[in-house]
């Protein structure tokens, strides 16, 4: 008896007390939650329910006789049988093949070069790289827009004083590549930023342990900074895919100088805001926007998938 009676007070000491919430505690979490919450009311109010609406928008359908009715998925059969979709989303294929490998390098070899110390005026240096991206992308359109004129621009000009023709910088097969010239521009300096970053949270005694060894530059940066900034380089990948898919301004913008080589289906951004806002359908744009998010999140995978293989084969 006296053995249970001594249990009893034991097990009771050793249960589990229950923390009191002091009001110290309770005005911390008020101004956290204060602090938070206007973020997620923007958010919901301008990313969460416009996304819902434009599904709900995605399948119904405006006709000249009934007015609105619900179509199910077939604004969403449609624009997958729409040659002007498809050869757009081909066509911004293509740009990111070509473009982004471009553009990666270019940052990853500025980044380098500037964790490397090597380069003169290193400040300068980085400022003057990353200082494009700071230009709207309209005005930097309109600039090389300016560049690559016909007429007047200063390349159109010194071809001429030589005796030849136009450079092709508006012509139906040097389109592409000038707005990725544009692109190029604008982004190399962010993505250079991204990775330069990534590279200073390095610890510098792996280099130093790597230079005793006589390695030289670029070893440490094809055997040990590369590789240590594979996650920075993933996600400028990741950055450039949705950005390549969702590229609206250069064409648009590069259409007033060329408008027989730029038509309303460049881009799929570009045709799906010429549906909504020309022609004034926006059910079927809202389902080409919704296959192109779903376009973006496909090959953003892909693109992740692939790297984590490769890591793990590494």
């Amino acid at each position: 008896m006296s053995t249970a009676v001594d249990a009893a007070p034991a097990v009771a000491a050793t249960a589990p007390r229950r923390t009191r919430i002091t009001a110290s505690k309770r005005r911390q979490w008020g101004a956290a939650y204060t602090l938070v919450l206007p973020f997620f009311v923007i958010f919901v109010a301008m990313i969460v329910v416009p996304l819902v609406y434009a599904g709900y928008l995605s399948f119904f359908r405006k006709r000249l006789i009934g007015g609105t009715s619900f179509a199910g998925f077939e604004n969403y059969a449609k624009a997958l049988t729409d040659p002007l979709f498809l050869s757009g989303v081909g066509r911004m294929a293509i740009f990111l093949v070509i473009q982004v490998p471009i553009m990666l390098a270019l940052a990853l070899f500025f980044a380098l070069a500037l964790d490397s110390g090597t380069m003169k005026l290193a400040k300068f240096s980085r400022l003057a790289i990353f200082v494009p991206y700071a230009v709207p992308g309209v005005v930097a359109t309109l600039m090389w827009g300016y560049l690559y004129g016909p007429d007047f621009g200063p390349f159109a000009q010194i071809t001429r004083e030589l005796g030849l023709g136009p450079p092709p910088f508006l012509t139906r097969t040097g389109m592409l590549f000038s707005i990725m010239n544009i692109v190029n521009w604008e982004f190399i300096g962010y993505n250079m930023i991204i990775i330069y970053a990534a590279l200073r949270s390095l610890p510098a005694e792996l280099y130093e342990a790597a230079r005793v060894d006589g390695a030289s530059e670029v070893r440490i940066a094809t055997s040990i900074k590369i590789p240590a900034v594979r996650p920075a380089l993933l996600l400028t990948v990741i950055f450039s895919v949705i950005g390549t898919f969702q590229l609206f301004t250069e064409p648009q913008l590069m259409r007033t100088l060329a408008p027989t080589v730029i038509g309303t289906a460049y881009t799929p951004n570009l045709y799906a805001y010429n549906i909504a806002f020309v022609n004034q359908d926006a059910n079927y744009a809202a389902a080409i926007a919704f296959l192109l998010g779903i376009v973006i999140v496909i090959v953003s995978y892909i693109v992740q998938l692939s790297a984590q293989r490769r890591e793990r084969r590494s």
